[in-house]
């Protein structure tokens, strides 16, 4: 969860820079002449307009329009994508792509255990990953891909993240979970790299906490098979214009309905950490529920994400979070809660 704490790794990665070992999420390669129609077919994203060595935010839904992952699909070349998703999902993601791949002439590989995968995130990612590339990294722009050596080793790259922050996924191939030596001289080569420009080694709690200030949900607390596209704000990567894809009819009717509730950001305006299942109120009565709460290292203060109802939904909105049977007062904020021109990778500075 850390290797020196939260709040250092937390404060590393949104000044500095920030090295994860993300080797536990899903990783399937899809290749063959139906991997695009199969990959247009389960997801909501339109992967016709993917180029080679670009990526895109995506999202699985189930038949009724619920979210069964979030996902980063990544076009290697013209028959071949990697697929990453949530760890906790990995299972049920390998599983449901592999029921539909049989009406496609595909191959759907699962290549979780054979591929290490590290996240390289903050505003000094770039130079650091340069010091030891062989690419000129300038040329790859947010959520494009491409392949470099890293101390000697090919390794493929896109620059995406989940901080906010700019930054690299760094694929190392044919690295097994059995025999990780590659891969333990990439991760050792690229904190070396970064010891100069402030690097630390981050753990899955600063994970949780910088994605949770940029507002990026996690599968399982903030989106799940019982929440749709729509009402989670991430309406802008389903294609309804897409001939036909998995729940696009039940997406249809939704959207057509219109929302009864919405996912906000949250500021506590005093003293108290919000945490999941927290209720929400107003006017004497509960209008929603929080999904994920921390103490922002940063912002100094209780910040969360929640659905509450959509009269409520509006950025300044003065709402009271029950912690401990406490109603702690707080105000609906727009992502990201911090200040994006300060932080984050549209910083100004």
């Amino acid at each position: 969860m850390w290797y020196s704490s939260i709040t250092a790794e937390h404060l590393a990665v949104r000044r500095n820079v920030g090295l994860f070992d993300v080797s536990h999420m899903g990783r399937v390669l899809i290749t063959g002449p139906g991997a695009e129609a199969l990959l247009d077919h389960v997801t909501t994203n339109d992967v016709s307009a993917l180029a080679p060595l670009r990526a895109h935010y995506s999202l699985m839904c189930n038949e009724t329009g619920g979210i069964i992952d979030d996902l980063v699909l990544s076009k290697l070349e013209g028959e071949k994508f990697l697929m990453v998703y949530n760890a906790s999902n990995r299972n049920v993601d390998f599983q449901w792509l592999a029921r539909y791949s049989r009406s496609f002439n595909v191959k759907v590989e699962d290549v979780s255990n054979n591929i290490a995968m590290f996240a390289l995130q903050g505003p000094k990612a770039e130079s650091v990953l340069q010091n030891i590339s062989n690419e000129d990294l300038r040329q790859v722009q947010r959520f494009e891909c491409g392949w470099t050596k890293l101390a000697g080793v090919r390794a493929s790259i896109s620059r995406t993240g989940y901080t906010g922050e700019d930054g690299f996924e760094v694929f190392v191939w044919e690295t097994s979970v059995s025999s990780p030596s590659r891969a333990e001289k990439v991760w050792s080569t690229v904190l070396e790299a970064g010891r100069q420009m402030g690097i630390e080694p981050c753990g899955l709690g600063s994970r949780d906490t910088l994605r949770l200030e940029a507002g990026m949900c996690l599968r399982g607390n903030d989106i799940d098979e019982g929440v749709n596209p729509f009402e989670a704000r991430l309406g802008f990567v389903v294609k309804l214009k897409k001939k036909d894809f998995l729940g696009k009819d039940a997406l249809v009717d939704l959207k057509s309905q219109g929302l009864r509730r919405k996912r906000v950001g949250i500021n506590l305006l005093d003293r108290g950490i919000p945490r999941q299942h927290c209720e929400i109120w107003r006017d004497g009565r509960r209008v929603g529920t929080v999904t994920s709460g921390t103490f922002s290292p940063l912002l100094k203060r209780g910040i969360a994400m929640a659905y509450i109802s959509k009269e409520y939904a509006t950025e300044g909105e003065i709402i009271l979070v029950k912690i401990r049977n406490r109603l702690v007062k707080a105000e609906v904020a727009k992502f990201p809660l911090y200040d994006a021109r300060r932080y984050g990778f549209r910083r100004e500075s």
